[in-house]
């Protein structure tokens, strides 16, 4: 009996030692219980989460631009990357738009706010403003006009994906033009940079217990559990609301890609549950775009519909906007019509656009929705800050999933999909012969190990 104590007792040890998902399932599971127990030593964690989200942004505009301008360059064609991004589009736009209907359902059929009776004149809209600083969503053409670079500089001080984006697109559409012959060099050092910055993120991915631990129990210290029981109808539709959709996009993967968003969900469980613990999704980008291509999808479609769709498809907040909505209106006694809640859905399908990177964007989103429709006070849209923190598990694992979704149907759509690679890395194997980028390595230089990898899954 001592000796199989022993055994498993090692086994577990090793387990630790090199699996971050069992790592980071740890530092979830202790947060929880700091800030449980500690309460106010829990709440003063949050700069351990802070610093990790810190450290991932800084290496994500350089990675991206990296990856967009390889991708673009090794396709040979601009033609080409410009239908990756016309059909991301319409996916991310026909996503967003079923997440809000389906929310919108749900929140008729349960009605998460009916029976509460809430005043509106009790609630204080200065809350809402402390939350958003006062800020607001920028208007479509601002939304435009400020997704194109002013300095090559700012846009990577500044983490502005969409700018990034763009000035990469310009990048490599000036390397196609003037060939290897005249830059020889310069795509050699823009794929070497890659691996520096992947490498980068190795470091960087081994603080991710901490973070996980640090956000988890200043969450559940500062919040603590008794927003479940005054919000438990709401938290329930949402969430539910939430996995009907994931099951939808499962069937959309299966019906496009012949894929299973199950086994994807496997293959990338160890990025979910950081994304989770830390409730914010760019913390995974890096290692989720090297997953991704090492699942059989192209450089150049991973490279603009992965980032493109941290600012167009943010499903788990449609969701929580169109749920939200109409949990609000209920709480206060107001009925929305048919027609008003089509105006719902088109306000919604333009606001949700502009939330990325705005602090208390969701907020601003229900003002605006408040607004445009005139009979729900803007102060009601503060009945929702008890409970926002909470739903971000829902958003984060939501968005992530729709957007890895959308890189494999638009990759499948354009013909930049490998699919039998796909399949048999998602089944479990390794992606045989398959190195992080397509092009072989200069001579005399070894391909590099794949460091953002936890070493269970080589």
């Amino acid at each position: 009996m001592p000796h199989a104590t022993g055994s498993i007792a090692r086994r577990a040890g090793r387990l630790l030692r090199t699996s971050l998902f069992a790592q980071v399932l740890l530092a979830l599971l202790l947060g929880v219980l700091v800030g449980r127990l500690w309460p106010q030593a829990g709440s003063s964690l949050q700069p351990l989460g802070d610093g990790f989200v810190r450290l991932i942004k800084a290496v994500i505009s350089p990675l991206v631009f990296c990856v967009v301008v390889a991708g673009i360059t090794k396709a040979g064609d601009l033609k080409s990357f410009g239908r990756i991004g016309v059909k991301a589009l319409i996916w991310f736009e026909a996503a967003t738009s079923i997440a809000l209907v389906v929310g919108l359902l749900a929140a008729n059929v349960f009605s998460p706010g009916a029976g509460m009776h809430v005043d509106p004149a009790s609630l204080d809209k200065g809350a809402v403003d402390a939350r958003t600083g006062g800020g607001k969503l920028p208007s479509a053409s601002q939304f435009v006009l400020e997704a194109l670079p002013d300095s090559a500089v700012g846009a990577f001080a500044e983490n502005s994906l969409l700018q990034v984006l763009v000035l990469a697109c310009l990048v490599g559409a000036a390397l196609l033009h003037l060939g290897q012959r005249r830059v020889p060099q310069l795509l050699p050092l823009i794929e070497q940079t890659q691996d520096v910055v992947f490498t980068i993120v190795g470091y960087i991915m081994k603080l991710a217990p901490l973070a996980v631990f640090g956000a988890t129990a200043h969450l559940v210290g500062q919040y603590g559990l008794g927003a479940m029981s005054t919000y438990g109808k709401l938290i329930a539709v949402c969430y539910g609301v939430a996995l009907v959709f994931l099951v939808l996009l499962g069937l959309a993967l299966k019906a496009v890609t012949g894929l299973s968003l199950w086994k994807f969900v496997r293959y990338t469980r160890e990025e979910l549950l950081l994304a989770l613990g830390t409730g914010s999704s760019e913390t995974v980008m890096p290692r989720m775009m090297q997953k991704l291509r090492a699942a059989g999808c192209r450089d150049d479609a991973v490279g603009l519909v992965l980032p493109t769709g941290y600012s167009f498809n943010l499903d788990g907040a449609a969701i929580y906007l169109s749920v939200g909505t109409l949990f609000i209106a209920q709480a206060i006694g107001v009925h929305l019509s048919l027609g008003q809640q089509i105006t719902v859905v088109l306000v919604l399908m333009l606001t949700s656009k502009g939330m990325a990177g705005v602090p208390g964007s969701a907020f601003l989103a229900l003002s605006a929705t408040a607004t445009a429709l005139g009979v729900i006070p803007a102060a009601a849209v503060a009945l929702l800050l008890g409970v926002d923190r909470i739903m971000d598990s829902m958003r984060v694992a939501t968005n992530l999933l729709g957007n890895c979704v959308a890189v494999f149907a638009v990759s499948r759509w354009e013909g930049a999909l490998d699919r039998v690679t796909a399949k048999q890395v998602l089944a479990g194997a390794a992606p045989a012969g398959r190195a992080p980028r397509p092009a072989p390595a200069p001579a005399g230089q070894e391909e590099p190990d794949d460091a953002p990898v936890a070493p269970g899954e080589k």
